[in-house]
């Protein structure tokens, strides 16, 4: 493996390159009847036999000293991503001979040097099967990495594994009925090749999919597309939970074979990206280089490993942070889900979220004592209320602080959420009062505390000790002490989608000492969505469709903390350019996270962002005139404007 260099300024045409590859897999698909039907985890798959899903421990084939001898089969079946007893969606997906036929597909797993002896049947009833993947990872793609199977036949292909590595095969069916591509969507498995010496890591493996009933041009994913968003076969609330004790090294690789980015986002601990691939090469990262985040996006067909250590007990969460990729799930029979105003939820987090979502208890250490409680050192009152101008169906909300006799805002509408700022070590209690007219809790993104304040209602907490949802009237009091200075976000973490568009989101900014911030020369930039749906073609900078200017001075040292909350644009490009060109600036942070002086370099001024990234970056302007923070799609369509005046 070849040591990743720090990724320069974001090429904004990666993901759609990436989607375009995907696209083709996905159109449309039948539906079977509602029947329950027991598990055939052993059994071959005829016509409508149940396809199950695969959580990626058992790899596939039988080792006969350094040869692997795999045989895999398309067929069709039915796969139930909510569940046995839940209704089925007819799939193309692979099976090893003489079992069930999975999703995602049989696990490829080798060390490196292993040859692996493989072959293909195509037991569909028409059209050719074209399998990409099984050829030696870690060299450059070429013809050889297609297998044509045609209809009825069995294809051979012997190669090396190759480089070690997180890769994954897919296939797609040529020439058969229009309604093949969404059908085909399933047709992919992971491919590890793990290093010739040492045990092989203990490793969980991830695999994200998509099924659309209907497609949708480059991957745009509408609230009300009947689609299902997987982790391994099943989505929210029926993907795997995980458990884990506390000091445990836990790895996992997640391999993107769906057709859509995803900033993948863990609640309550930093974790280190240990390498990132494309399906055929994978680039590793030396250990004291590897980034840490919180999140991080993955786009179409992209792969990339993780290690964190969990040091607190609790529930947590480790998802999507594209919000429509973590809405409820719409009934496959297309029948429209109730409108969110309408639903009393009693368990916001199985009955408000799906798709790209798992839980993950950590256990405490046996002989460990419960944590103490942070004795606050400062009080703050945040309260959610109503703004003027909304309706049921598109309401207005936003967030009003109160720090001893001072309120912001001060006046005027509540956008964007003021910015709350903490000092580094110092424990605080802010209590969240409720005054909408629905339940709401507080997630402390990035904020490294106790499961219970982590604010996923109905879900954090530990053992019984489960954070309620906050009912309209009532107050909840989290209590954190942010061990490290930088920039993170708060929002809501009981239905998102509705109350973030709706305006509550905002800043925390953790320094050192607070009475030596500098808010002139250290900037907040929060992109979000806007609050009606007429002007969701563009994004708000700080709360505004049109952003008042920053005023800098030449030879002056700025901070611009860069957050994205957007709930559904994981692939905005940000640029700050002079007339058309980019200036440059230093990197400082991700995620508040300190970058390393390795990474901490100057750059052309261009990030590619994920929601739930935060990037901060260092610039000093040399010349006066106008400079313009650009915000665009990744396909280069202007989003939003901010002008820099430097005088």
């Amino acid at each position: 493996m070849r040591v990743q260099p720090e990724p320069a300024a974001a090429d904004d045409q990666a993901s759609i390159r990436g989607i375009m590859r995907f696209v083709p897999l996905l159109l449309a698909a039948s539906l079977l009847p509602h029947h329950a039907t027991t598990h055939a985890a052993r059994h071959g798959n005829a016509a409508g036999a149940r396809v199950v899903p695969n959580d990626n421990r058992v790899p596939a084939g039988a080792l006969h000293g350094r040869v692997l001898a795999v045989r895999l089969e398309a067929r069709e079946g039915e796969w139930r991503p909510d569940g046995d007893d839940a209704r089925g969606i007819v799939v193309h997906a692979f099976g090893e001979a003489g079992r069930a036929a999975s999703v995602p597909g049989p696990l490829l797993r080798v060390r490196e040097g292993t040859e692996i002896d493989a072959s293909v049947t195509n037991t569909l009833s028409s059209g050719t099967l074209v399998v990409h993947g099984l050829s030696a990872r870690g060299a450059a793609s070429g013809a050889a990495d297609s297998l044509v199977v045609p209809a009825g036949e069995t294809r051979t292909v012997r190669f090396q594994a190759g480089t070690p590595g997180t890769y994954y095969y897919r296939g797609e069916v040529a020439g058969g009925a229009p309604t093949r591509e969404s059908v085909d969507a399933e047709l992919s498995g992971a491919f590890v090749v793990d290093p010739r010496e040492g045990a092989p890591a203990r490793d969980r493996i991830l695999v994200i999919g998509l099924w659309r009933k209907v497609a949708a041009p480059l991957a745009i994913v509408r609230r009300t597309d009947v689609l299902r968003f997987t982790i391994n076969g099943r989505s929210w609330p029926n993907t795997e939970r995980l458990a884990y004790t506390v000091g445990d090294t836990v790895r996992f690789r997640v391999v993107n074979v769906s057709d859509a980015v995803h900033p993948m986002h863990l609640h309550g601990f930093y974790f280190d990206v240990g390498s990132r691939g494309e399906g055929t090469t994978d680039s590793a990262y030396a250990p004291d280089a590897a980034p840490r985040v919180v999140t991080e996006r993955v786009a179409p067909g992209r792969t990339f490993t993780m290690t964190w250590v969990p040091e607190r007990p609790g529930n947590w969460l480790f998802h999507c942070h594209d919000n429509f990729h973590v809405l409820r799930n719409a009934p496959l029979d297309g029948t429209a889900l109730p409108a969110e105003e309408t639903v009393h939820a009693k368990n916001h987090a199985l009955e408000m979220m799906g798709g790209l979502v798992m839980g993950i208890e950590v256990r405490p250490r046996a002989g460990d004592a419960p944590a103490a409680e942070p004795v606050p050192a400062r009080h703050l009152l945040l309260v959610a209320r109503t703004d003027s101008g909304g309706s049921a169906a598109e309401p207005f909300y936003g967030y009003e602080l109160h720090d001893g006799a001072r309120v912001s805002p001060s006046r005027g509408p509540l956008l964007p959420g003021p910015t709350i700022l903490l000092k580094r070590g110092e424990p605080v209690s802010i209590t969240v009062r409720n005054e909408l007219p629905e339940p709401t809790a507080v997630h402390w993104h990035g904020i490294e505390l106790q499961s219970y304040y982590d604010g996923v209602a109905n879900f954090s907490g530990v053992g019984q000790h489960i954070t309620p949802a906050i009912a309209s009237g009532d107050s909840f009091e989290a209590r954190f002490t942010p061990p490290r200075s930088g920039t993170f976000m708060y929002h809501p973490h009981a239905d998102e989608v509705r109350q973030q568009q709706a305006g509550l989101a905002g800043a925390i900014v953790v320094v050192d000492d607070p009475a030596r911030f500098d808010a002139e020369h250290d900037r907040v930039v929060l992109l979000s969505v806007p609050r009606r749906d007429t002007d969701r073609s563009h994004v708000l900078i700080n709360g505004s469709l049109d952003p008042a200017p920053f005023e800098l001075h030449t030879g002056e040292r700025y901070r611009l903390r860069i957050i994205d909350i957007h709930v559904y644009r994981p692939s905005m490009v940000v640029r700050l350019l002079r007339d058309t060109t980019p200036v440059r600036w230093r990197a400082v942070a991700k995620d508040g996270m300190d970058l390393p002086d390795a990474r901490a370099t100057m750059r052309p001024a261009i990030q590619q962002m994920g929601n739930g990234e935060t990037y901060d970056y260092e610039l000093i302007a040399t010349e006066p005139g106008e400079l313009r923070l650009v915000v665009s799609s990744a396909a280069g369509v202007p989003l939003a404007s901010l002008p820099l005046v430097v005088r």
